[in-house]
């Protein structure tokens, strides 16, 4: 197989190489003056099984663009197999009719995915899961679950005496998997959004007085709302509150935000490559994904069940 990565995560990239102990593939990924993008493949690919790795993160219309010119190079150079690997699946919270004339952009980047050449579809907690109906193609979703709840494990001694909180009633199945994991008791959060990006809590479900909390989801991006919810945990009487976000968006002044949080800390994945001023954050820690991303990669190449990394 071969390995083809973007310029959105090269370390993730670079891990996943190593892991898998295969060299990423030469190619050359280059923007003119006028930013268009520009992609050349610099080594023969005719009938082979290509994994192109690339989040569609920030800048997230660049990094789209970018992915779908690296799937048609691949296909005009007669690859057998197209594999698009995406850590992290932009726009994927706009997956449903809010109101009246607004898109379903996480349909409308499936489509585009498709059509530009993939044969199937790599990706890891999509916001809903429904998204994998979106795509006409094979897709694989992987899950951070395990991967979270082993460095919980790693990182706290009686997990038991843990409570897993789900930030909303949708994340509830996502929270339960961790809290299984576990063995610890799961609360949840009311959380009423009045718009987007903002969001309150309006109650709390469960009973968290004197408990060591851990707020697991999916994203986090302005990290307003999770902020907001970890105080209102600790206004109803929590010892401590941490939390673990499989994608770390982490946009506009997040850092600021969990830096003076309540927040103890919180924990997130590579699928999306940090800036300098995210390392630099104390409260902030990555766990990385290579491992079961690669894992799912060689799976997929020798034709082996992906679902059974997760029994």
């Amino acid at each position: 197989m071969k390995l083809l990565a973007g310029n959105s995560n090269q370390a993730l990239s670079q891990a996943i190489s190593k892991r898998l102990d295969v060299p990423l593939t030469k190619a050359g990924v280059r923007r003119f003056p006028d930013n268009e993008i520009w992609v050349t493949i610099d080594e023969n690919v005719r009938g082979e099984d290509v994994f192109v790795i690339q989040s569609t993160s920030y800048p997230a219309n660049d990094n789209l663009m970018e992915l779908l010119i690296c799937i048609d190079a691949l296909r005009r150079a007669s690859a057998r197999r197209i594999t698009a690997v995406l850590p992290y699946f932009g726009y994927a919270r706009q997956d449903r009719k809010t109101e009246g004339r607004t898109p379903i952009s996480a349909k409308l980047v499936a489509n585009l995915i498709t059509r530009a050449g993939a044969d199937r579809v790599l990706t890891m907690d999509l916001h809903s899961g429904q998204i994998q109906g979106f795509f006409d193609i094979p897709t694989d979703n992987l899950h951070a679950a395990p991967l979270m709840a082993n460095d919980i494990k790693a990182h706290y001694e009686k997990t038991s005496e843990l409570m897993i909180v789900s930030p909303d009633v949708g994340g509830v199945v996502r929270a339960l998997a961790v809290a299984s994991r576990l063995n610890a008791d799961l609360a949840i959060v009311d959380k009423r959004r009045s718009g987007p990006g903002k969001s309150e809590v309006a109650n709390i479900i469960g009973d968290v007085q004197g408990r060591r909390l851990i707020i697991f989801d999916d994203i986090v991006d302005s990290a307003g709302t999770l902020c907001g919810a970890a105080q209102s945990l600790m206004d109803a009487g929590a010892a401590e509150v941490s939390a673990y976000i499989t994608h770390g968006v982490l946009s506009g002044i997040a850092n600021e935000r969990v830096a003076k949080s309540v927040l103890k800390e919180l924990v997130v994945t590579d699928s999306i490559e940090p800036p300098d001023h995210i390392v630099a954050c104390d409260k902030i820690r990555h766990v990385s994904c290579a491992q079961l991303i690669g894992e799912a990669i060689r799976r997929i190449a020798n034709e082996e069940s992906v679902s059974k990394l997760f029994d």
